[in-house]
């Protein structure tokens, strides 16, 4: 319509100028019959022109591949655009399988965004950390972009130049091509400890780490000798500066299954690389705030040469660390201050010095060394303060946590203070199963009526209920054996059931629970055998664009309904999600016609499928598969 004004006003031009003031005198009548003519020629023309322009703007609006003519915004966050539609249903129609898309009017569809933005992490963005604090590395911790529509991005994630499909696992774990990570810094600054090498168009991971430059695998063997990795009792561990991920990597040969982090630092993409292996990670740091964890979470603590300075803050990081360890569980260090193989005597007695500060914050979490063998220092947490309580009283700093739930962590501050763990003595201490029996035991927090509103009966019931519904699943995704499918996120996790019935595929789950959802049930998953983490929604993960093969998202969207606005929601799941993967949206039928009206706008092509024509209660599901074309 914008072109027809336009043309009217050329049009109109040239008629204005022949009407210009003269004296009466000199003006001459015009002839009747040659101006009804000039007026039905005009007529005509407007008429055709009109009719023409509209044809044109209707067959572009719906050809498929018209995105093409939309103009890259040129500015960063896209408060120009026009916000999707979201059509109110307030009457829908019985769901039913292969449900058509509602009528609607012509899309307009999100643009890509500037190519700047192909690894774009909204809360690690390099651009804007500079304005944080360097004080406790504060300014790697997650800053978001402000909530306000203004500060959102509202287009599309590119693929980098040259993007191919990553390598399927496990082949994955060796190789990952050069366009999809395309970072050299880490092959030129770790050139001497094996940690990726590029060979042509694609990146090589030998197994090698700041302390295990050899590989891996003996580094590994020198813990097994004192921790029985192979026994099924440590399953959940946490690698704290983890690199490559080669640690974690190796630690699957024996199911055990590791939470690596690293912060988005001069090491670039550590933790996309990892994700691009295959391997589970997730930008993350020791700074100010808690980590996104439930207390009692993790078998096995590590760091190899992770540079976190544990004698600091009086302690502070090691606390942190103790809140997230299991009772009974172990922390293994290598690097600073292990002292063995230093050759300056100045440097060695300094590190001594430094291991001796380390020592006595350990003996004020009554935690206990058990092994000293190059390259590794072990000690282990108690299982119970039955025993060390009156020294804890008697030392005074650091006393024990006296208030707030320990589970609570997301966005809270450290606290200098030791995390209590129950009064029982040693008899007791083994409450939780080995692997795999873990799996579906009913955890403990259930058991003595921690998760409020969850019993044992609901908890076995949810976990069958899963094992149903990912079968379900897969007769309209063929997504359990296909392998096409490493990476998963469980947006609502709830229980952990959705990726207890996975365990058996080659799948590892990022089990995602919201932080202020009531009851908390994070914990219960770290109980299971499985990993994730704390979110909120409202901002974005702590992960690289290109991450994830499959999303899948129970409830999410009437959860967060009211919350915040469900396009950023959508948009970040296109953000995080592989070109060619995959999501699983399920929600009540009205939710899901307003979801499915912005996935239309993001060109997603999904499908509707009526949970009640397949012998389950309630719900719908959308499912979208990138990989059908």
């Amino acid at each position: 319509m914008l072109v027809i004004i336009n043309e009217d006003k050329q049009l109109k031009i040239p008629f204005q100028k022949t009407r210009r003031r003269m004296n009466p005198s000199q003006q001459q009548l015009p002839k009747p019959c040659s101006n009804r003519i000039f007026f039905f020629t005009l007529v005509l023309l407007f008429s055709l022109f009109y009719i023409l322009t509209t044809i044109r703007t209707i067959t572009s609006s719906q050809d498929p591949h018209h995105h093409l003519q939309f103009q890259e915004p040129s500015i960063s966050h896209h408060s120009s655009l026009p916000e999707p539609s979201i059509p109110h249903h307030s009457s829908p129609p019985e769901p039913s399988k292969n449900q058509p898309s509602p009528p609607s009017s012509p899309l307009s569809y999100f643009p890509l965004c500037p190519k700047k933005f192909t690894n774009y992490l909204p809360c690690h963005d390099p651009s804007t950390a500079r304005q944080y604090s360097i004080e406790r590395h504060y300014r790697r911790e997650r800053h978001c972009p402000d909530s306000s529509h203004e500060k959102k991005l509202r287009c599309l994630v590119p693929n980098p130049s040259g993007y191919k499909t990553p390598f399927p696992w496990p082949n994955s774990r060796s190789y990952a091509w050069f366009k999809n990570v395309p970072f050299k810094k880490l092959t030129e600054f770790k050139k001497t400890q094996n940690w990726v090498r590029l060979e042509g168009d694609r990146f090589v991971f030998p197994g090698g780490g700041t302390s295990f430059p050899s590989g891996v695998k003996d580094y590994v063997d020198v813990i097994m000798k004192v921790l029985p990795l192979a026994s099924g009792s440590i399953r959940a561990v946490l690698d704290v500066g983890c690199g490559v991920a080669s640690f974690g990597d190796f630690l699957l040969n024996h199911n055990i299954l590791t939470m690596s982090i690293a912060p988005r630092d001069v090491h670039e993409a550590q933790v996309q690389f990892a994700l691009e292996r295959g391997l589970p990670a997730m930008i993350g740091v020791l700074s100010t705030y808690k980590l996104p964890y439930p207390s009692k979470s993790f078998d096995m603590v590590h760091c190899s040469r992770c540079l976190v300075n544990w004698t600091a803050y009086d302690g502070l990081y090691l606390m942190e660390v103790d809140r997230v360890l299991r009772p009974g569980g172990y922390w293994v260090l290598s690097g600073p201050p292990v002292t063995s193989m230093v050759k300056s005597k100045n440097q060695k007695r300094d590190l001594q010095k430094e291991m001796e500060k380390l020592n006595n914050v350990f003996r004020s979490l009554c935690w206990e060394k058990i092994a000293e063998s190059y390259p590794v220092v072990i000690w282990r947490k108690p299982s119970n303060h039955f025993q060390c309580r009156h020294k804890l009283k008697a030392l005074k700093f650091p006393g024990l946590c006296s208030s707030g739930d320990p589970d609570a962590a997301w966005y809270g501050e450290m606290e200098p203070c030791i995390t209590p763990l129950p009064n029982v003595n040693d008899t007791h201490k083994s409450i939780l199963k080995n692997w795999p029996e873990r799996l579906n035991q009913t955890p403990h927090r259930i058991k003595t009526g921690s998760i409020h509103g969850v019993t044992i009966s609901s908890f076995e019931a949810d976990t069958k209920l899963w094992q149903r519904m990912v079968v379900y699943y897969d007769t309209m995704l063929k997504f359990l054996s296909n392998g096409k499918y490493r990476n998963v996120m469980d947006m609502n996790a709830g229980l952990g059931g959705f990726a207890a019935a996975l365990i058996k595929y080659p799948m590892w789950v990022m089990n995602v629970v919201p932080f202020d959802i009531k009851p908390n049930t994070l914990g219960v998953v770290f109980d299971r055998g499985l990993i994730g983490t704390y979110m909120n929604w409202c901002e974005a993960f702590s992960t690289y664009p290109r991450t994830y093969d499959l999303i899948h998202a129970n409830g999410l969207f009437s959860l967060y309904m009211d919350k915040c606005d469900i396009v950023d929601i959508l948009l970040e799941m296109q953000r995080i999600l592989r070109p060619e993967g995959a999501v699983i949206i399920r929600d009540s039928f009205d939710v899901l016609i307003k979801v499915k009206a912005v996935t239309n706008q993001m060109r997603w092509s999904g499908t509707m499928y009526s949970e009640e024509e397949n012998g389950f209660d309630h719900g719908t599901i959308l499912i979208v598969d990138n990989s059908v074309k």
